[in-house]
């Protein structure tokens, strides 16, 4: 695991560092590299806790990527304290850092049971994922028991049709306008959002050849990048 530089004394704690789980009635887990964390993720963010009538909300980032060619440039504790960062003033929204200090690559199914086992059977969990995850998701881990324990929503990117899904997940695809019911796990659903053309590599070329970047990126993270001198060139 990359031991990274040390995080800022402004960062919140993160969530699962010494702090009993509090249980809640519906928790959402929006993981990624998040490398970095942009404005793009932080819509997706809302709309998800919005819509989803979440709770609470973790954002995890991942510590030791399996399954990307290349690993992330800034390493997992600068990307955790970048999430802390940006999504400070947010009220039931966490930066969870389980996955950071994992020591080996960590594995959707495992967070997942964790998080169960630390709210108990009563608190529904709420997977957010992109659409070209969902279909690799029955190359996942697990992936049946992922949706045992979860029910999963997906950013739906424009052209995004459910006829062409696997169809091992069709019988989990559910069309619907809302997300009131109250299903404890096993669907799988459409996030409402309008599409944001912004993507974290892009960010990091134009760090790299020092453009101006405010607006894209929340400004105590963009502050952090350039304190520590994160994504100064393409190959770090």
């Amino acid at each position: 695991m990359p031991t990274g530089k040390q995080q800022p004394a402004t960062a919140a704690a993160p969530a699962h560092s010494g702090a009993a789980a509090v249980a809640m009635r519906r928790v959402g887990m929006f993981g990624g590299t998040f490398d970095p964390i942009h404005a793009a993720h932080l819509r997706m963010a809302e709309a998800f806790f919005s819509q989803c009538r979440l709770d609470a909300l973790r954002l995890i980032p991942a510590g030791n990527p399996y399954h990307r060619d290349s690993g992330p440039q800034a390493s997992a504790v600068e990307r955790l304290a970048m999430v802390q960062l940006a999504i400070a003033g947010h009220a039931g929204w966490q930066a969870d850092d389980r996955e950071v200090r994992r020591a080996r690559p960590a594995y959707t199914v495992e967070t997942l049971e964790e998080l169960h086992a630390e709210l108990g059977p009563e608190c529904q969990l709420w997977l957010l994922i992109g659409g070209d995850s969902l279909h690799n998701l029955p190359a996942w881990q697990r992936w049946q028991d992922i949706l045992r324990l979860a029910n999963i929503v997906v950013a739906v990117r424009p052209g995004f049709d459910a006829a062409n899904l696997p169809a091992a997940l069709q019988p989990y695809w559910q069309q619907v306008p809302d997300f009131s019911n109250s299903a404890p796990s096993g669907t799988i659903r459409a996030l409402t959002l309008p599409p944001v053309p912004l993507s974290a590599t892009e960010l990091r070329h134009k760090l790299a050849g020092g453009e101006d970047c405010s607006g894209l990126i929340p400004a105590g993270v963009l502050q952090y990048i350039h304190r520590h001198q994160l994504y100064r060139s393409t190959a770090r």
